[in-house]
């Protein structure tokens, strides 16, 4: 995990509680006689984030819609931080400004961006319900909403086009893009971490709209597109960047961006035995 990153330590789950007392309802001792909640209960993982957000970011009002994505936060912490690392390496005049493709309705990576660097954030989406349910995590928040604006992308074939306005510089853009190819790819990727938690049940807290979670041809088509739509914006935004979940799916990536002669770098992040990376290239 990244050295600036709050939550490389375990969760105190003292001070957790302290800051959304929802959550003690959910903290038990565990057989090794650490506190922990269970992972695998929705309303658990939500009084979770709500408490981590209130607790390190001062986040007051945070909610999602039941069966979207609850994000784990401090996977989605680094991803700022080594996204900050990557803009450190050259000239950045003030303020950052930074665009997050398919944002959800948890909104988690702009309030990260404003919260941790007060960067000025973009979030766009192509579900309406999604915006609508950003938009409302935002604004109940005085602390960052005069930081962040959500847009609707209105055109479902398009990822930048039609929200990045003619005129705007972004320093980076950024993307947490749908992994799977079908639903019954996410499905089976459900079961395996259901089974990981020694869990049997589904529909806990891997949730999830299909936007979400697949599109046609997974998340190597989807992010090929994203790097060919790059080069009209090449003048607008400084670094792209996208994570990528299937490390086979590089090789792919590499040969688009050399083929449209790109300059890149894969970064990677680690969340204890877990291997995270992100791709980024500018022109």
């Amino acid at each position: 995990m990244h050295p600036d990153n709050l939550h490389r330590d375990s969760y105190d789950f003292d001070a957790l509680s302290m800051a959304n007392p929802e959550l003690s309802r959910f903290v038990f001792t565990n057989k090794f006689g650490n506190q922990s909640i269970d992972f695998g209960d929705p309303e658990a993982v939500l009084q979770l984030n709500r408490a981590l957000l209130k607790h390190h970011y001062q986040i007051e009002h945070w909610s999602i819609p039941k069966n979207y994505l609850c994000p784990p936060i401090p996977g989605r912490a680094d991803y700022i931080h080594y996204i900050n690392d990557l803009l450190g390496e050259t000239s950045t005049e003030q303020p950052v400004k930074g665009v997050d493709i398919g944002v959800g309705a948890n909104a988690i990576y702009p309030i990260l961006g404003a919260s941790i660097y007060c960067w000025e954030m973009t979030g766009t989406d192509i579900e309406e319900r999604s915006v609508l349910a950003a938009q409302k995590n935002i604004q109940g928040n005085e602390k960052i909403s005069g930081k962040i604006e959500i847009r609707f992308q209105q055109d479902r074939g398009s990822i930048f086009k039609g929200v990045i306005k003619k005129g705007e510089y972004y320093h980076f853009s950024m993307c947490n893009p749908p992994f799977h190819a079908s639903e019954k790819e996410a499905e089976k990727a459900a079961q395996r971490k259901l089974k990981n938690l020694g869990l049997t049940s589904s529909g806990l807290n891997f949730g999830g709209q299909a936007n979400e979670l697949w599109c046609n041809g997974g998340e190597a088509l989807f992010i090929k597109r994203m790097i060919r739509e790059s080069v009209g914006f090449s003048s607008q935004v400084g670094w792209f960047t996208c994570l990528v979940s299937k490390r086979e799916n590089l090789p792919r990536l590499y040969k688009q961006l050399k083929k449209l002669k790109a300059s890149f770098k894969t970064i990677e992040m680690g969340q204890g035995n877990k291997i995270s990376r992100f791709i980024a290239w500018k022109f």
